[in-house]
């Protein structure tokens, strides 16, 4: 048990080496869930049709709303269990989470029921090709009716994220990716199912992924106790939704224009929006290391203000940017010049895979700057700073992202690449933001701290 604490520790020993120790597991359960979410499109564009791709591109956007939302709400958890760490009072630990499983569990029925109900209208508000309409409704329906599986997931993971243990979340994702490429395979190359066996296999390797997880954790020793009377609507729901809340909303707001840009390109035609569908799957790959950055972060910086160690989460910050920067250098790099390359992996139409790469080249930059925003936002997240997170992510998203987007893409002869490169630009935008308030947060946090001290 003292191991256990002592590696979840970020408030002593070196940032580098502590981030990363936290960080390469965190990546490593992003690229799984990357390979995840890529595995349907890949098996859909080999053995399913191409309005397959563009019914699971659109469908699963809608989903990504929905978890991306409750991901965003679940980084209250983090941050709280982290500050409690940091603190040295880890008996409220327990309370937070069994708050926490009430509170997910009646969000689940209510969103199971929303998406069941409004699958189409949701296909038709996203302008999906006509081709691929009811297949964007089966996707939805089916992921909506599992939709438990999904959230517990997240949830659990973002418990042990608090915890600084990033490992079982590796463990866990690599169990719901495995079982997915087997239920994908199975599902849509031979029973031919297309999208709907895509969104079986999803269901299906999330909730043996929660059924396995709660298996090894109960043989895990935790830097905390719980009792079932710990399971209930207690306070601290309040406290980590009042942390989450405004990232959650910044979620659903940036994942709206995301819905809005898929409707925008779907207007250009099934290619376009099958194209745009492969482009997303990559682009999931591009993000891996700003958000393990972004997670990670939000984490060490927690404890670290818990501790009152606010040099140290400035440094941490500083070094997450440069670690980010290096590596985003060599795949913007890639994406930019060799966006075929990576196109081919998920479909075989050569106007899809062209499309894709067109869409790629505008995009490529995003793969460096997100990584200094990202950092800046969990340095942020971690001062439970999260409405000033919020703000500047609305900001960036509808001054600069969805209007440039929306210009592209009325053009004449609209390219996938200005279209593509109008995230960059959104991002670039955000860091002035952050740095301006940076300075005025340190600034205002330096003269409280000299105001303690003459009192």
């Amino acid at each position: 048990m003292q191991q256990n604490s002592n590696q979840g520790d970020f408030t002593q020993g070196s940032i580098l080496q502590k981030l990363l120790r936290f960080m390469v597991p965190v990546l490593g359960a992003l690229i799984l869930q990357a390979m995840y979410g890529a595995v349907d499109i890949l098996v859909v564009g080999k053995f399913g049709t191409t309005a397959g791709i563009s019914g699971v591109s659109t469908g699963s956007n809608i989903v990504n709303l929905v978890t991306f939302t409750v991901t965003g709400l679940a980084m209250g958890i983090t941050v709280l269990i982290g500050e409690y760490l940091g603190r040295g009072t880890p008996e409220r630990v327990g309370k937070v989470i069994g708050g926490a499983v009430c509170f997910f569990a009646v969000l689940s029925v209510v969103l199971a029921a929303v998406m069941v109900a409004f699958a189409r209208p949701l296909a038709l508000l996203m302008q999906a090709p006509e081709e691929a309409v009811d297949l964007t409704v089966t996707y939805v329906r089916i992921c909506g009716g599992g939709i438990l599986f999904i959230i517990a997931y997240n949830v659990i993971s973002s418990i042990f994220r608090g915890l600084g243990n990033s490992r079982l979340p590796l463990i866990f994702v690599a169990i719901a990716c495995g079982v997915n490429i087997v239920g994908d395979l199975f599902f849509v190359a031979v029973l031919h199912m297309n999208v709907a066996g895509a969104a079986l296999a999803t269901v299906m390797a999330q909730a043996v992924s929660v059924v396995l997880s709660l298996v090894i954790i109960r043989r895990e020793k935790l830097p905390f106790t719980m009792t079932r009377k710990d399971i209930c609507f207690n306070r601290e729901i309040g406290h980590f939704v009042r942390v989450g809340t405004p990232i959650a909303f910044q979620e659903i707001l940036t994942n709206l224009s995301f819905l809005a840009l898929c409707a925008f390109i779907n207007c250009l035609g099934l290619a376009a929006s099958s194209g745009y569908g492969v482009a997303n799957k990559i682009v999931s790959f591009v993000m891996l290391v700003p958000s393990a950055l972004m997670q990670s972060m939000s984490a060490f910086v927690a404890q670290n203000v818990g501790a009152g160690k606010e040099d140290r989460a400035k440094r941490a910050m500083v070094m997450g940017m440069s670690i980010g920067c290096v590596v985003g250098v060599f795949i913007g790099a890639l994406s930019y010049f060799r966006g075929d390359l990576l196109s081919v992996a998920f479909a075989s139409d050569e106007e899809v895979i062209l499309r894709s790469a067109e869409y790629l080249k505008g995009f490529a930059l995003e793969a460096v700057v997100t990584s200094v925003l990202f950092s800046f936002i969990g340095y942020f997240n971690g001062h439970s700073q999260t409405v000033f997170v919020m703000i500047q992510g609305l900001a960036q998203t509808f001054l600069v992202r969805l209007p440039m987007s929306y210009l592209m893409s009325i053009q004449p002869d609209a390219s996938l690449t200005m279209i593509g490169l109008a995230a960059p630009s959104a991002t670039v935008f955000g860091i002035l933001i952050n740095v301006t308030y940076f300075l005025w947060y340190t600034r205002r946090h330096t003269n409280s701290l000299k105001g303690d001290l003459r009192k």
